[in-house]
């Protein structure tokens, strides 16, 4: 066969897993990044309602006007700064918002700064821009917990076109605070680099605030700053793929011509649920608290084992688990699969900062996870050496 001129790029080690998992009788998934929790009823329906309707024609490429002004006004309440209308972009998904924040700032041979471990697709888009990818590892602490070097990211951010943030993060939970960001503005503003910051996991924080740190409480509308998110995980929506960006003040027109050529606008039933989402408030505050309890039942559970580091994440709903001697956590991660009947994701999926690991998806019932946790166990103790 014929080799085909066409663009590479490493394939998901995630993706490996679930393939085995799928064909694989009776297995827990816990390698993907979703919940086994619905959509909203009101989403639902309100998609539905939008179908019978007939709102099935070309919408406007830049989102509904009332889904733009409900999204400004949403995170005008949430953070410190407010939100316009105008600078609110809707994107089919969390991940083409990420596209089309680098499609617009970022150009063939320039550098983009990433820390790890993190998101596959986020540094492979920058590389398919033809962009340079440096990363720059969060630094393991003795409890399992991340720490961020913010004297490394300054050295980093010189000659750099991008930062790009993911705070709470998948796959560490590692959360920024306030005054970290703060402090990466101001190396971003010195260094005249953008910040392309992935927040979709903003609401899903267990310290008894309604949101994390953001870019958004600190930023000017004319700073280099483009805020990526979705209703993916803060509203269970993780199949429906519709995202926003926030850009700067005075540049939608130019993102809306993006979004254009690369997906042409989001579909409106689509659109439509996600106005109806946003006025579920309560869907929210149960989600969290459903993450919350998976979070104590996975501590609970990886407590005591033999060989393991692990602190309970900030944010996010992931438990990074760091496994003494392991050198190749997709090894491990397929022998969990084929032999113990638990999928997880392997550490090495997020980079070589993440080799060493195993993630776990801790949004889902208590019944799901307590089979789950008990395979793990088993798993870990058959697997690993003594």
């Amino acid at each position: 066969m014929t080799t085909m001129d066409i663009v590479h790029i490493p394939a998901s080690r995630i993706v490996e897993v679930a393939r085995v998992a799928f064909a694989t009788p009776d297995v827990d998934f816990l390698c993907f990044g979703e919940s086994d929790q619905p959509s909203p009823v009101v989403a639902r329906d309100a998609a539905i309602a939008a179908l019978h309707r007939g709102e099935t024609r070309y919408p406007d490429v830049r989102g509904l006007p009332p889904l733009r002004t409900l999204l400004a006004e949403y995170l005008t309440q949430l953070h410190a700064r407010p939100v316009t209308e105008t600078r609110i972009q809707v994107t089919a998904s969390g991940m083409a918002a990420i596209s089309i924040a680098l499609a617009a700032t970022v150009q063939a041979g320039q550098r983009v700064v990433l820390h790890s471990p993190s998101w596959p697709n986020v540094g492979n888009a920058a590389r398919l821009r033809g962009a340079t990818v440096t990363e720059l590892d969060l630094r393991p602490q003795p409890d399992g917990s991340f720490r961020l070097d913010l004297d490394r990211l300054d050295a980093l951010l010189a000659g750099a076109r991008a930062f790009i943030l993911n705070s709470p993060n998948n796959p560490t939970g590692w959360t920024a605070t306030r005054a970290e960001l703060e402090a990466i503005v101001a190396m971003a503003r010195r260094h005249g680099v953008w910040l392309i910051s992935d927040e979709v996991y903003s609401r899903l924080v267990y310290d008894g605030t309604p949101a994390a740190p953001s870019l958004l409480d600190i930023a000017s509308p004319e700073d280099r700053v483009i805020v990526c998110n979705s209703f993916s995980k803060t509203w269970v929506m993780t199949g429906w793929r519709l995202g926003w960006l926030v850009v700067p003040e005075g540049t939608r027109d130019s993102f809306t011509d993006l979004v254009e050529v690369t997906h042409s606008g989001v579909a409106p039933f689509i659109q439509r649920a996600g106005i109806a989402a946003i006025g579920d408030t309560a869907v929210v505050e149960r989600f969290r608290t459903h993450c919350a309890n998976g979070r104590a039942l996975v501590s609970e559970a990886l407590n005591g084992l033999n060989g393991v580091r692990y602190t309970a994440p900030v944010g996010a709903f992931y438990a990074f688990v760091g496994i003494e001697g392991l050198k190749d956590s997709l090894d491990l991660a397929l022998k969990l699969v084929s032999r113990h009947g638990v999928a997880v994701a392997p550490g090495v999926a997020f980079g070589e900062a993440g080799e060493g690991s195993l993630r776990i998806c801790f949004a889902q019932s208590p019944a799901l996870i307590a089979r789950a946790m008990e395979r793990l166990r088993a798993g870990l103790r058959t697997e690993l050496p003594a």
